[in-house]
């Protein structure tokens, strides 16, 4: 496996330093790339001085914040550029811990050879940890609901800690995905999903940010269920209408 450890960061000055040096330790032969969107905070700068001392540390900067998808479209992109055989998606705020990553990627490298394992934390043994009752409640509710819609049998849709086959990238139209924010995760999945990929879900703790303050707001939320309201209306849609077109076929 040749595996690069992709991290998305705006303003995470103060986190990026720390999770850096786990990742490193837990998996020593990965290689780290930081995605930054020109943070006002310096956080460019920080990766920047990580790479110089660091040579599996490599920064991709980005002219503006553009979204989560975005960061990781380019990265995707260059690690095929690059012959890397596994990407890995992971949060800069401390919310992913690298140390579960080794047995992520060992999933990943199984004879059956998953397109996409998901750090879950929904399925048995996963976990989150200092969220409120009420916050995993809603989070479980809203996974629910895009799994139904979108008819994806994926118990943590939106998770953002997961590793891709590379091959299974280069099949995607990544030309056509438009989702920038946090439903990036859940359109990818979908999109891997469709392609008859081979998806597994990983338990995981997955922790309050360490660091800062959460981008996630209920905004975000809504959005994401608009998102896949609309993809799973679409799809009912053509459903139904494939349907009715093999019904007048018969009858004729």
């Amino acid at each position: 496996m040749r595996v690069l450890v992709i991290i998305p960061t705006y303003n995470e000055a103060e986190s990026l330093p720390p999770i850096i040096r786990r990742v490193r330790n837990a998996v020593p032969d990965a290689d780290v790339l930081v995605v930054d969107d020109a943070s006002p905070d310096g956080t460019g700068e920080i990766a920047d001085r990580i790479a110089d001392g660091d040579g599996q540390v490599s920064v991709l900067h980005r002219a503006g914040k553009e979204g989560l998808g975005r960061a990781y479209i380019a990265a995707f992109r260059l690690a095929m550029e690059r012959a890397y055989t596994h990407v890995v998606e992971m949060d800069a705020d401390g919310s992913h811990r690298p140390e579960q990553l080794p047995l992520l990627l060992e999933r990943a490298a199984m004879s059956d050879h998953p397109d996409l394992v998901i750090g879950s934390r929904y399925v048995r043994g996963g976990e989150t940890v200092g969220w409120p009752k009420s916050r995993e409640a809603l989070s479980r509710a809203g996974n629910l609901y895009v799994r139904l819609w979108l008819g994806v049998p994926v118990q943590d849709i939106t998770a953002g800690y997961r590793v891709y086959r590379v091959a299974m990238l280069q099949r995607l139209d990544l030309n056509s995905v438009e989702s920038k924010g946090y439903f990036f995760q859940t359109d990818m999945t979908d999109r891997v999903n469709q392609l008859g990929g081979h998806i597994v879900e990983m338990p995981i703790s997955f922790a309050q940010r360490e660091v800062g303050e959460s981008k996630l707001s209920g905004a975000v939320f809504t959005e994401s269920l608009s998102r896949a309201t609309k993809m799973g209306l679409r799809r009912r849609g053509g459903q139904l209408k494939a349907f009715g077109q093999s019904i007048r076929r018969k009858r004729k």
